[in-house]
């Protein structure tokens, strides 16, 4: 994959429940206030991310019609209420993405082709994608899409089991030429419960498996960042001084730092 102005970023694990949407919502809010454009690309049918950026279910706008030839890519773009920060909602019909992207000869080809006509513009630092948490065709093209992925893991005990399924995804994509660049740029370790050992446990396994590969800022579990979402809000301005908003300002701040640009 040709080098890109643009950072094309996948937030994936095949398993729910492990900060994955939070973590696209929120990085891309630390984004915002750092000065950077951000475009969210909302892949899950529920919709989770369109909602905890302040925007409703719309049926017809979703990267749903526009993979099936019935929209453009640029009609589908919506503003949220935070500067810096757009979105490509999701809806319950891409659920219905799946069967119609299998007809395509090259489906792993086709998010990838769209994402190309957006970033043409030029307009956004970041491209964030919110994967759906099931390996099928969506994540999948989403990949192809990428440029790299941030897998987030929760600090339990069978965290591990998810992050080996996600890095044979990786090999698999780059072994067989879909995406030869596709790189795993970092682990992000969410729900942290500072009262458990547990907790601690995992994070020790984590990196001594994986090293650099684990951003040093771990995401703990907070009320205020399991509140925020009720009120379409990230919690970096739901609750800007929780522990929660200082913990994901601190990971935007890292993320930027990993790829060597000016914060």
């Amino acid at each position: 994959m040709s080098e890109r102005a643009t950072r094309v970023v996948a937030v994936a694990n095949q398993k729910g429940g492990v900060g994955k949407t939070t973590t696209v919502v929120n990085l891309a809010a630390g984004l915002a206030l750092l000065d950077k454009t951000v475009l969210v690309i909302d892949l899950d049918p529920q919709a989770n991310a369109t909602s905890g950026l302040g925007l409703e279910r719309s049926p017809g706008v979703s990267l749903y019609p526009v993979l099936t030839g019935k929209a453009d890519v640029a009609d589908i773009i919506q503003p949220t209420p935070y500067a810096n920060i757009n979105i490509i909602p999701a809806e319950i019909d891409l659920a219905g993405a799946e069967i119609e992207i299998a007809r395509e000869e090259n489906h792993l080809a086709v998010v990838r082709r769209e994402i190309d006509r957006v970033l043409t513009a030029g307009v956004f630092d970041y491209v964030l994608m919110d994967c759906p948490p099931s390996i099928g065709i969506l994540m999948t093209s989403s990949l192809a899409a990428a440029d790299s992925i941030i897998v987030t893991m929760q600090c339990e005990y069978y965290a591990m089991e998810g992050l080996s399924v996600i890095s044979q995804l990786v090999q698999q994509m780059r072994e067989s030429g879909v995406n030869p660049d596709l790189t795993i740029e970092g682990i992000v370790m969410t729900m942290f419960d500072v009262r458990t050992r547990l907790a601690s446990d995992v994070v020790s396994e984590v990196r001594q498996h994986f090293g650099d590969l684990v951003y040093d800022t771990i995401i703990p579990r907070s009320v205020r960042i399991s509140e925020s979402p009720s009120f379409g809000e990230p919690v970096l301005f739901f609750a800007p001084s929780s522990s929660g908003s200082i913990a994901y300002k601190a990971l935007a701040q890292e993320f930027i730092k990993r790829h060597s640009l000016p914060v």
